[in-house]
C-alpha cells in the first residue's frame, strides 16, 4: 500500500469465500464421479442367489415357430411333467412353447396336449402342474424333475441315485408352473429354473409372465 492510500473499510482482501465453497463441493463431485468406481448394477444370479427382482422379458411375443417337442415322462406324485425339445431350440422359441402352453390353458386346451396331473380335479386335469422343458435327455427327464420338486435344500445323502439339483436346475430350459387354487398367481413362466420361496435360480433365469 503506498504512503499515500488510505485503507478502505470492508474491502475483502483475496478469493470470495463463496468462489471457495462452490471450488470444494465441484472438486469433491470430481473426485466421486472419476475417481470412485460406479457399481454395476447387473442382476445377482446364479446358483443360491437372489435377484432383487426376477429379470424378465415380461409380455412379449416370441414371433418364433413352435418347436418340436416330445413328453419324455411323469412324475405323478409331484404334478411335473417332463418335455424334450431338439437341442438346437433357441430362448426365443422356449418362449414361444410357453405361451402356446399359457394359451392352451386359457382355452381350455392344455389338456389335450399335456397328460393330466390332477386327473377328475374339479379344477381341471392340470389344476396344479410343473412342466419342465429341457433339451439334453441325459440330464431332463423325470429323475432331474424329481430333483427339482424336492427343492434347493433336500438332502442330498438321501437321494445318492438322483441327478444333482445344480444339475437338474442348469439344463432346465423352461419352466411352466400352475396352481388354479392360487387366485392371485394362478401360473408363472421362465426361462431356467428358479425358486422364489429359497431366492435360488439358475444362471439363464429369466421371467417370462
Amino acid at each position: 500500500m503506498s504512503d499515500g492510500e488510505e485503507p478502505t473499510e470492508g474491502r475483502r482482501v483475496g478469493i470470495h469465500p463463496l468462489i471457495v465453497v462452490f471450488g470444494v463441493i465441484f472438486g469433491l463431485w470430481l473426485f466421486i464421479t472419476l475417481i470412485i468406481p460406479k457399481s454395476k448394477n447387473m442382476p445377482n444370479q446364479g446358483t443360491g442367489a437372489t435377484p432383487n427382482a426376477p429379470v424378465g422379458i415380461h409380455n412379449i411375443v416370441s414371433t418364433d415357430l413352435i418347436p418340436t417337442f416330445e413328453i419324455t415322462g411323469t412324475v405323478g406324485e409331484m404334478n411335473a411333467i417332463t418335455i424334450l425339445v431338439p437341442p438346437a431350440t433357441t430362448d426365443s422359441q422356449v418362449v414361444a412353447l410357453l405361451q402356446y402352453f399359457q394359451k392352451s390353458r386359457l382355452d381350455h386346451s392344455l389338456a389335450t396336449l399335456l397328460p393330466p396331473t390332477t386327473p377328475g380335479d374339479k379344477l381341471g386335469e392340470l389344476a396344479i402342474a410343473d412342466i419342465y422343458i429341457f433339451s439334453e435327455a441325459q440330464n431332463g427327464g423325470t429323475e432331474a424333475a424329481k430333483a427339482l420338486g424336492r427343492g434347493a435344500h433336500a438332502p442330498g445323502e438321501f437321494y445318492p441315485s438322483s441327478i444333482p439339483y445344480e444339475v437338474a436346475m442348469e439344463n432346465v430350459r423352461g419352466h411352466y408352473a400352475i396352481d388354479l387354487y392360487n387366485k392371485n398367481t394362478p401360473e408363472h413362466a421362465s426361462l431356467g429354473f428358479g425358486e422364489d420361496d429359497t431366492g435360488v435360480y439358475s444362471k439363464r433365469y429369466q421371467r417370462v409372465f
